[in-house]
């Protein structure tokens, strides 16, 4: 891939590893080891809850298996690692699977494109725990179950070498994941600023994955990069310090597991799951232990109200 400077150590390291943020961890060289280097929380210890076992509608309870799509790309919360590299891992599935063993079923997690995985939301999938932002717009394709809180930060390569600024993004180049809500929201709005203002607009480049997204960034592909506060900051930790976080984080919004839109039963269920594995304290752990204890929320809503 052409670039317009010269690739750092640091770049060269991940091109080395083919992937930005995928194999080039602890956790996909080392099997289970989160990718933080925190203890590996025993997903053994979460026994199933009768009472919310029974609460699971009768089809899922015969089928015994929660089927669950995700993007796989998106570290921490959700991406392809393990001894195989092929195995889903992060906090997501970790806390998707705790779900699973309170309502006694097998947890299936599924790769899927970011894009498709609510269209599928009850036919395809049963659930997706998929750093999907609760809005108003995706309220009106499935149910949603809050479970962390999370913002946009702006990233872009060390020393920033661009001179990107919020304040004068009209006619920059963007990188940033499809579907996203950086993508679809965030850049929509700012891009109608600078049309509106008679600036040019902003050269938004959409990916279909995070790793590709921080690649395009760190190789000089892109000006800046706009995505989950979450992976923006994972990306600093895992390119070395080749991409810099960009301000502060803002708009903090709940992040939700999705739910079928007409399943208003088992999304309730799911909600008590959660509540539960948050007051005995297996929630917090699996956050912590991938260093991201910080994005927890105190109670588990369906559909919370949002501004967005």
């Amino acid at each position: 891939m052409a670039t317009k400077r010269a690739v750092s150590s640091a770049v060269a390291a991940l091109f080395a590893c083919s992937l930005v943020l995928t194999g080039c961890n602890n956790a996909s060289l080392e099997g289970d080891v989160p990718a933080q280097g925190g203890a590996t929380f025993d997903l053994s210890s979460v026994k199933k809850d009768d009472a919310l076992a029974a609460a699971v509608p009768q089809a899922l309870r015969d089928k015994g298996k929660l089927v669950v799509g995700m993007d796989t790309s998106y570290a921490p919360a959700e991406y392809l690692g393990g001894t195989d590299g092929q195995t889903p891992i992060g906090y997501d599935v970790d806390l998707v699977k705790a779900v699973g063993a309170l309502l006694d079923l097998e947890v299936d997690p599924q790769t899927a494109s970011f894009p498709s995985i609510l269209p599928a939301i009850g036919t395809k999938y049963d659930l997706s725990a998929s750093s999907f932002f609760i809005t108003n717009e995706r309220k009106k394709s499935a149910n949603f179950v809050s479970y962390i809180a999370a913002g946009t930060q702006w990233g872009v390569q060390k020393g920033n070498p661009s001179g990107f600024s919020l304040d004068d993004i009209c006619g920059r180049t963007v990188a940033v994941q499809t579907g996203s809500f950086q993508e679809t929201k965030d850049l929509v709005d700012r891009n109608k600023t600078c049309t509106d203002t008679g600036k040019p607009a902003i050269k938004v480049i959409s990916l279909k994955n995070q790793s590709d997204v921080t690649t395009r960034l760190v190789t000089g592909g892109a000006d800046a990069m706009a995505a989950g506060s979450i992976s923006t900051l994972y990306a600093v930790t895992q390119t070395d310090g080749a991409v810099e976080a960009l301000g502060e984080s803002y708009d903090a919004s709940p992040v939700g597991m999705a739910v079928a839109l007409d399943d208003p039963e088992f999304a309730d269920v799911v909600a008590k799951a959660l509540n539960k594995l948050m007051a005995d304290g297996a929630y917090k752990k699996i956050l912590d232990q991938w260093g991201v204890g910080n994005i927890a929320i105190d109670k588990a809503e369906i559909n919370p109200d949002v501004e967005k």
